[in-house]
């Protein structure tokens, strides 16, 4: 199997779960590559993602480490096929790290969010997007943004396809008060979020003002549960673009944070009428 040059998060976390696996077994990597019949420094390159391992493989390498968890073992076997997504096609056109916040979408099974200031990407509408990547430093070149765009409607797929994540979210008071590009296509995108918190499989709680203090830098949380617990992962936002997170204690930490923040939000039902409070103010 050929080795990768750039492998993407999901192919990072394979290696890093049978780097984990192995070293809590206390197996050495010559012993692994004994038992797969390949050179040393290969182990190495499929712990870091730079190399595919085969299912078979996979499942010797677990065999060989003693790991008892058949339904997280078939878990890793599941991510160790290769199965190129649509975002597949941006390969090359826009930053790695946004095709790999929709590959984490599309295999989880539960999606948490929290947002304080910015509306969640996958119920943003386009001409709010459209606000949003305008406003960057520096200014992205007018191709890039509309394929950037592009991007974000395709990856809103996968709300509406057939057997859909179920989605919670949770959108601060001050977010939803955000008039990027004007009333006109604030009050668009506050109708949208109506719209989709109406979807069975989708739950949106408004955080007010009035809630007080929450724990968190008040950035960007994704907490996308996996088939698996031990293969949940925390995407945050930064100015350099997504960070993945999925030490145990990070995990443990993001849990926290999200139940406290949900403790504090409005009910769905209410939180549809302090969207419709604010449209009428628009």
């Amino acid at each position: 199997m050929a080795q990768r040059t750039s492998p993407t998060e999901r192919q990072k976390r394979l290696g890093a779960e049978l780097y984990k696996m192995r070293v809590a077994a206390g197996v050495s990597a010559e012993a692994v590559a004994s038992l797969l019949g390949v050179d040393r420094s290969k182990i190495s390159n499929i712990e870091r993602g730079l190399r595919p391992i085969s299912t078979d493989r996979l499942r010797s390498w677990a065999c060989h480490c003693a790991c008892p968890d058949e339904a997280y073992v078939s878990a890793l076997a599941q991510m160790a096929q290769p199965a190129p997504g649509w975002w597949e096609r941006y390969r090359g056109v826009l930053p790695g790290g946004l095709l790999d916040i929709a590959e984490l979408e599309a295999h989880a099974v539960r999606l948490r969010t929290a947002h304080t200031v910015h509306i969640p990407g996958l119920l943003q509408t386009i001409d709010h997007a459209r606000v949003i990547f305008g406003a960057v430093v520096p200014p992205l070149p007018e191709r890039e943004l509309e394929v950037r765009l592009v991007h974000r409607m395709e990856r809103q797929r996968v709300l509406v396809q057939d057997d859909p994540p179920r989605y919670y979210g949770i959108v601060h008071e001050a977010a939803l008060r955000m008039q990027f590009g004007g009333r006109s296509v604030a009050r668009g995108q506050l109708e949208h979020l109506l719209h989709m918190s109406e979807l069975s499989h989708v739950t949106l709680r408004v955080l007010p003002v009035v809630s007080g203090a929450f724990p968190g830098a008040g950035q960007t949380q994704v907490y996308a549960e996996a088939v698996v617990p031990q293969l949940d992962t925390v995407q945050t936002d930064s100015t350099h673009g997504p960070e993945f997170l999925y030490g145990e204690a990070q995990l443990s930490k993001y849990r926290a944070q999200l139940d406290w923040m949900e403790r504090l939000a409005l009910e769905p039902e209410d939180s549809r009428r302090f969207i419709r409070d604010i449209m009428r103010q628009l």
